[in-house]
């Protein structure tokens, strides 16, 4: 891919860098020799629902990795389960009697739903579903797996042989303070990353810091305490204080535990030979995981840190109803109840990875939907091609999968979710309608996946108080009660209301009406009392129709319950 100034090369943007760092890394493209793969990494720790935030992760990797894919080259998204993590707190809604697996990797912790063979599948599951909806495609490796199948061995060895020099580099970073957080969910994200980086020291003298953790062979934990070491034999003493239990693993042929995560991750970047990575915030402070671990891979194992993108927070905005998790974050999957899978990958490549940003489930999901549409329109006209189509290109389409669903027909978020709010959530009512105002369409399923999206939205997101409910009668005593001005606007608008309404013609003859009362012509512009006629006109038509001070857009409430339904709600008794 060519890049260079826009307007006779390809737009540049922050994935087209990244994989030009990864590319760099792995020696240019002369170095893709004998089966040579560059290698994109992400990691995750299934301690609980992935949230929207973790999603960062993924969906990094998967960006540069689709560029790289782009321009010919070999290349894989390596996604690392961090399963034989411990498991740290038993999190609100599980029973209490959890915290007995405290300690215990999260691959052995029991799922507390039972439909899982552990806890750490149970919330990989929902994530791999909604990765796969999101075009994602990756090679998993369990770390469980892998430490138990003995595939460190030498290098957990070479780390225990150069424990002094390991704790060295630690010390000269532990007293370096991370940034400090900017909201209470990041400094929550941050105590929990820190918190995994170096656990607390636990054995005798020079074991104090030793760069490997034991899992109690009877009981599962890592409420362990190193007594001794043998370097000759590899023989690794300890004792356990959950259990009391004292034994000895020999680390050579016994593969009972793993390296603190600073050593841990480094190791990897050499054994799977990682060219990108990105992490979080916390990853990249003063003193964490990649600083330290920039050192270790080179002093260590003679390796080099893959190029990093650091990436912020991601937060929620508007209610969120997250029935497919616990503990109060939002998921991907939850994400997908009523955001289109290319929407939802384009708010994480539309920005820059160190710009921190919300998924709103509130109001402005129509706005959003607005936005995309808008910028939908411009991506099919190659002229405008910039930037932002190219943010909308990566969004939409995948170089396994192709182009990601979207409608056949597409009818504005705003119209659907109006429309099926007014219809109690029909969709073959929904579809009639929008059909009728111009949207023509085969069947439902040319509306899906946005019609789906919604009308979950307007069901479980938007509160009760907001929903509209129409009038199923004339307001006879207010209809008797109008004021002069109040019948002209109302005769001007059913006069000229056709009985086939179209979005923009009545958005025209809305607005228009308190003009035409003023004497001016339906396109003029408002003048300040036209402007006053225009706010009283809509409270008495928000009034007739669904008996409230305001609801949805009027056009969209008059396209979404029709002429008839108008005209029989508006129409003062005759006499």
């Amino acid at each position: 891919m060519s890049r260079g100034k826009q307007g006779d090369q390809e737009p540049t943007d922050w994935v087209t860098r990244a994989a030009d760092d990864a590319i760099r890394h792995a020696g240019g493209v002369e170095a893709l020799v004998d089966g040579r793969v560059i290698t994109c990494a992400s990691g995750a720790s299934p301690s609980g629902p992935v949230h929207l935030g973790n999603l960062r992760e993924f969906l990094t990797v998967h960006f540069v990795a689709e560029e790289i894919r782009r321009r010919g080259l070999p290349v894989r998204h390596l996604h690392s389960w961090d399963d034989y993590d411990r498991f740290r707190k038993v999190p609100a809604g599980i029973a209490p009697s959890w915290a007995e697996h405290i300690g215990r990797p999260l691959s052995g912790v029991p799922d507390p739903e039972g439909c899982h063979p552990s806890w750490a599948e149970h919330y990989k599951q929902p994530l791999v579903e909604a990765l796969r909806e999101l075009g994602v495609e990756m090679e998993e490796v369990s770390q469980t797996e892998r430490y138990r199948a003995g595939a460190y061995v030498e290098q957990i060895l070479t780390a225990v042989r150069e424990r002094d020099a390991i704790e060295q580099v630690m010390a000269r970073y532990r007293t370096k303070a991370a940034p400090a957080p900017e909201s209470e969910q990041e400094a929550a994200l941050l105590a929990e990353s820190v918190a995994d980086d170096e656990p607390e020291a636990e054995g005798a003298g020079d074991l104090a810091r030793f760069p490997y953790k034991p899992y109690c062979r009877d009981c599962g934990r890592d409420t362990t305490t190193l007594t001794s070491y043998d370097d000759e034999t590899t023989d690794l003493a300890y004792t356990c204080s959950a259990c009391s239990y004292a034994g000895v693993t020999t680390l050579r042929t016994e593969h009972e535990g793993k390296l603190v995560w600073k050593v841990d991750w480094p190791m990897r970047w050499v054994v799977e030979g990682v060219d990108f990575e990105p992490g979080g915030v916390d990853h990249a402070s003063p003193g964490s995981s990649y600083t330290v671990g920039k050192e270790l891979v080179k002093e260590i194992y003679g390796g080099r840190a893959p190029s990093f993108v650091g990436y912020s927070f991601v937060g929620a905005g508007g209610q969120v109803k997250m029935s497919s998790s616990r503990g109060g974050v939002p998921t991907a999957a939850d994400a997908l109840k009523i955001l289109e899978a290319p929407v939802l990958r384009w708010l994480y490549v539309r920005r820059q990875p160190k710009q921190a940003f919300n998924v709103d489930f509130g109001p402005e999901v129509v706005r959003l939907y607005d936005e995309w549409d808008t910028l939908g329109r411009k991506a099919g006209d190659p002229a405008k091609r910039d930037a932002q189509v190219l943010a909308f290109e990566r969004a939409s389409a995948t170089a396994a999968a192709g182009t990601l669903p979207t409608p056949a027909v597409v009818v504005p978020f705003r119209l659907l979710s109006s429309v099926a709010d007014v219809t109690a959530g029909s969709a073959d009512l929904v579809s009639r309608i929008v059909g009728e105002v111009g949207h023509e369409h085969a069947s439902v399923d040319d509306l899906q996946p946005r019609l789906g999206r919604a009308m979950t939205w307007m069901s479980e997101y938007v509160p009760e108080q907001d929903r509209t409910t129409v009038r199923a009668e004339p307001d006879a005593a207010r209809l008797a009660a109008l004021s002069e001005d109040e019948h002209l606007w109302l005769a001007n608008l059913l006069d000229r209301m056709p009985d086939r309404l179209d979005l923009d013609e009545i958005t025209t003859l809305v607005y228009g009406v308190p003009k035409l009362g003023r004497g001016l012509g339906l396109d003029d512009p408002p003048t300040e009392e036209v402007k006053a006629d225009q706010k009283a006109f809509f409270g008495l038509l928000y009034d007739l129709l669904v008996a409230a001070e305001r609801g949805p857009r009027l056009p969209t409430l008059f396209v979404a319950l029709g002429a008839e339904k108008v005209r029989q709600l508006l129409t003062p008794p005759a006499g």
